[in-house]
């Protein structure tokens, strides 16, 4: 049963990521329509500007917080379980992974252009 769960919800997330998707293209559409049908002149520096919204200049400080976040709740998870044979070192390995990239992230932050 766990698997079955499993694999439909990871379908239910990707469908209703990709609806949300279709929604807000599809909402575009309709500004461009409404702008146009009131007379008003599109640049290809507006639609691309509309169609590609700039990304945050924080965005890598964010991502970087959360996956250092999952690194060290990974980590924390494996003292939580009792053991015999010394698990928290699996898990520490485990969370390696999350924490460098969250890293990788706070380096990237630090040397990013902010202009």
């Amino acid at each position: 049963m766990i698997p079955i769960v499993m694999f439909a919800g990871l379908t239910i997330v990707f469908c209703v990521f990709f609806w949300f998707r279709y929604r807000a293209r599809s909402e575009m559409q309709q500004t461009f329509r409404a702008a146009l049908d009131k007379g008003q002149e599109l640049t290809p520096e507006i639609i691309d500007r509309l169609g590609h919204p700039q990304a945050s200049k924080d965005k890598d400080m964010r991502l970087g917080v959360i996956w250092l976040a999952i690194g060290v709740g990974i980590f924390a998870f494996g003292f939580g379980i009792p053991d015999k044979d010394d698990v928290w070192r699996i898990f520490a390995g485990i969370a390696a992974f999350p924490f460098a990239i969250g890293i990788a992230y706070m380096i990237l932050h630090k040397f990013a252009d902010r202009d």
